[in-house]
C-alpha cells in the first residue's frame, strides 16, 4: 500500500463513523493538523505509535503481511 493510500484509507474510516479530525485527532493526543497530514499521505515525520493510535480509535490496527518478492521467503512460499 503506497503512502497515499493509507491516508486515503484513514480518512474514509474516520469519515464512515462520522468523526471530524478535530474528534479523532483529540481522541489519539495528537493535533488536527498532523491529523491532516497523515490523511493527504504527507507521513514525513510520523510515527508508527502515532498510526497505531489513530487505528486504534478507529477500530483497526497495523498487520504486516508478506509481500512477493519482498525479503525472505516464508517456510510455507518454499
Amino acid at each position: 500500500m503506497k503512502l497515499y493510500e493509507i491516508g486515503n484509507k484513514i480518512k474514509k474510516l474516520r469519515k464512515d463513523k462520522r468523526l471530524t479530525q478535530e474528534q479523532l485527532s483529540t481522541r489519539c493526543g495528537i493535533s488536527r493538523v498532523t491529523l491532516g497530514k497523515v490523511e493527504r499521505g504527507e507521513l514525513g515525520n510520523t510515527s508508527i505509535k502515532t498510526l497505531d493510535l489513530i487505528l486504534f480509535n478507529l477500530g483497526y490496527e497495523i498487520e504486516f503481511t508478506s509481500n512477493q518478492g519482498f525479503g525472505l521467503p516464508t517456510l510455507d512460499e518454499l
